[in-house]
């Protein structure tokens, strides 16, 4: 397709994004075009909005931001067969290598050779978006489009939840940001016992509460590990979903869970992380686990079976903005005062 569109680009090594006119982006013969029809805002995005220590060292300028989208196929490539023009997608944002000892043995979420849209070639902020067709889901036509737009950090959420056993377990989650907030509904629609939020936003505390945690923490009103104790009759949670990245988090995961209980970290520390591996790893035999995005494509394959038996997320998306109001979405970014920030090119 010939001609221009809306870009939010990253121009230089800066903080920013600029609104541009660039060209639609072409397609090969394993490609779709994509009009997009909704994005929402992630935090890494807000990381190379703000252009800090991580985006310094993985981001090249010039190059148009955002990962999560929703949107109708326009274009394909002459090899192309397995989507059709006219078809509502979403994608996997990892482009992998295929070869790679990961890609071979089906661990294609760990790929050595990941290219991630948006970081590491050009996203989806824009009026338009050239994929390989490959990495394309389809979604359901029905779906509220920012819940469609968000479909990516919900693997994320389903990868981490289901983790571990889920059913009739007693889980805490650490960080309600919009992944914490939706592993808080899929805990509760897969049958979790008991959910423990924790959080320092009080407008994030109250969307905790209305995606079905029981009980929410505000972990500056005290011991947050204590209190955890104090819910869970003195044993501890079976499992921790740790989303925040920040180190007191992730101690006090590790101090909340049982022995024998699991801790899952999708949450990013900016440096490295002070333990004490021997009394709060070794000794209680717990299983801690790193998570890396979405398995491919179980991860998929679970969040479209979830959401047609029911699970809401519609409350998680909090704001929807015109692409051209995308300072105003980072502004809530990093306030927190906010669910799933979607922008509509």
């Amino acid at each position: 397709m010939e001609g221009r569109m809306k870009a939010l680009v990253k121009m230089e090594r800066a903080p920013g994004l600029e609104l541009q006119e660039v060209q639609i982006p072409s397609t090969g013969d394993e490609d779709a075009l994509i009009r997009v029809l909704a994005t929402s805002i992630c935090g890494t995005d807000y990381h190379i909005y703000a252009w800090n220590e991580w985006a310094q060292g993985r981001i090249k300028p010039p190059m148009i931001a955002g990962h999560e989208f929703v949107g109708e196929v326009v274009e394909i490539g002459k090899n192309v067969a397995d989507v059709q023009v006219g078809d509502l997608v979403t994608a996997e944002t990892h482009v992998v290598c295929d070869r790679c000892l990961q890609c071979r043995m089906d661990q294609r979420h760990v790929c050595a050779e990941t290219e991630i849209i948006g970081v590491d070639r050009d996203g989806c902020f824009a009026e338009y978006i050239a994929l390989p067709a490959a990495n394309l889901w389809p979604t359901d036509p029905d779906l509220d489009l920012g819940v469609a737009s968000a479909q990516e950090p919900l693997g994320n959420a389903v990868h981490t939840a289901l983790a571990g056993p889920v059913a009739g377990a007693r889980i805490a989650v650490t960080g309600c940001g919009p992944i914490g907030l939706m592993s808080i509904a899929v805990l509760k629609h897969c049958g979790a016992r008991q959910v423990i939020a924790t959080e320092v936003n009080p407008f994030r505390m109250e969307l905790a509460e209305t995606m079905g945690a029981d009980a929410v923490i505000d972990v500056n009103d005290g011991d947050v590990v204590s209190r955890v104790l104090e819910l869970t009759e003195g044993v501890g949670v079976d499992g921790v979903l740790e989303m925040s990245g920040n180190p007191a988090a992730i101690d006090q995961a590790l101090k909340m869970v049982r022995p024998g209980g699991r801790v899952s970290l999708l949450g990013v520390p900016s440096k490295a992380v002070p333990l004490d591996i021997a009394n709060d790893i070794v000794f209680k035999g717990v299983h801690v686990q790193g998570i890396a995005g979405r398995k491919m494509w179980e991860s998929w394959h679970q969040l479209k079976n979830l959401l047609a038996s029911g699970l809401d997320l519609r409350d998680v998306i909090t704001h929807r903005l015109p692409l051209e109001d995308y300072r105003e979405g980072m502004e809530l970014m990093a306030s927190g005062d906010c669910g799933k920030v979607v922008l509509i090119p």
